[in-house]
This record gives C-alpha cells, structure tokens and sequence, in this order.
C-alpha cells in the first residue's frame, strides 16, 4: 500500500515534473515540487496551526482546571476536554497532520535517494517518459553533500522558529502578564526557556543532520533533502505569518 499510494504516485510526479517542464535541473524540480506537496497540505496545516492558536488562548483556563483537580488525574482530564469542546477546539488535529506528514516524508527521502544520479524506469507509470537528469540547483552538484546548502537550511530554520506561532503567541502572553504586574508562573517560565533553546538548537540540528548525519545513511541524497527542508521551513515561514497576521494581530 505504502509503495503503491505514496511512493510511486510522488516518485512519479517529481519526475512527471522534469518530463513537463524540459531542461529543467533536479534541484529546481524539487523546489517547485515541495511547494505543490505544501500546497496540497495546507488546510490540514492552516487548521494545526489554529488549534495550536486557541489551546494557547484557553492555556490560563486549563491551568486553573488543573491545578484544581490536580489530586485526580482522570477527571482533570476530562474537564480540560469539556473546556476544548466548549470552545471549540480539536485538540488532536496537529495529531493528524503528523500521521499524514509522516509517510510523505519517509516516501519523499526515498525518491530523493532513487532519483539522482539516474531515473529508475521500471517505476514510471506508462504515460510518463523518462527525462534528461540534472542532478545541480544552478550548477550545484547535488550527489554530493553542501556546506552551503547546510548553512541555508540552518538559518531557515531559526528565522521559521523565531517568527513562529507558539513563540510569538507565548511572547505577547508573557508581556501582556508583566504589563499587568503579575508574575509568570512555573509553566510560563518554562515555555520562554524552551521556546528561547529551541530557537538555536533546532537549527544547529537541522545543519548537522543534512551535513553530517543524512549523509552517512543517504550520500546521494543529502542535497536534495538540504533542499527540501529549506523549502519546507521556508513555507511553513510564510504560513506562520499568515496565521500570526490574521489571528494573533487582529487580536
């Protein structure tokens, strides 16, 4: 099933889009052909993102609920799940897009590893005809792994965290708290500290994995994955935005 309907369909259109659009390179490819797969996932993302957006508005609520209940575990969790439907929200939705995401992702290191240096026939379907491969991204050669490319999916990542949903929200509930001469609780406390490790770390992750770490199980595959994680971070950049514009400002 998964080869069937996840990875031949995507190995499929990645190629189908170097056949469309001739003398097109890999590295192009794959940027146009992550934004389309982004595209497609967006309302399942655009409603992630929301949810995560109304949990943090009912977080003072939830705490309270809490700490109320905090000697019965069961009920506690059942008022904090009457509070969420209350107000409308479903909890379990970014749940979703994980399960969804997941495989994709998982399909999509495969075709990146089965695509460079050569195309595999056998895996076309008949109505897709077998391009001229381009393993570059403007003359960069993606069989080997990039330094440049490594440090470009770096500071995405930290600029995609910075301006995040979460950190942002967090921020002004910190200020808005402060503003009012409370006192930032134990929870809140926490959040600013992993919000504020998070924002470094994850990058120097996110470089030492597609320079060192992906390399070594997928050599021939580590640019384009470079690649596609900056994209990926990129869009998920704009959507952030988006959702902070519309959401948290208007707010």
């Amino acid at each position: 099933m998964y080869h069937n309907f996840i990875f031949l369909p995507l190995y499929n259109g990645l190629v189908g889009l170097m056949d469309l659009i001739p003398g097109i390179d890999v590295g192009v490819a794959v940027i146009i052909f992550t934004c389309i797969i982004k595209l497609i996932l967006f309302p399942l993302s655009k409603s992630a993102l929301l949810t995560q957006v109304r949990m943090k508005e009912v977080e003072p609520e939830a705490n309270k609920i809490k700490a109320q209940y905090a000697s019965d575990k069961q009920t506690q969790a059942l008022k904090v799940m009457e509070l969420y439907k209350s107000k409308k929200i479903k909890p379990f939705s970014s749940i979703l897009l994980l399960i969804i995401q997941l495989p994709i992702l998982i399909a999509l290191i495969s075709v990146f590893y089965k695509i460079i240096p050569t195309i595999q026939p056998d895996l076309l379907y008949s109505f897709i005809d077998l391009p001229v491969v381009k393993p570059t991204l403007l003359g960069l050669d993606l069989t080997q792994k990039s330094l440049i490319l490594a440090l470009i999916t770096g500071v995405i990542q930290y600029f995609q965290l910075h301006y995040s949903v979460a950190a942002k929200q967090q921020k002004v509930m910190t200020e808005n708290t402060l503003r009012n001469g409370g006192k930032l609780d134990t929870a809140n406390q926490l959040a600013n500290s992993m919000n504020s490790q998070m924002k470094y770390l994850l990058p120097i992750v996110a470089f030492v994995s597609v320079y060192w770490i992906i390399p070594a199980s997928f050599p021939q595959a580590a640019a384009v994955i470079a690649i596609y994680w900056s994209v990926s971070s990129l869009f998920t950049l704009g959507q952030e935005l988006y959702i902070s514009k519309r959401h948290l400002v208007a707010k």
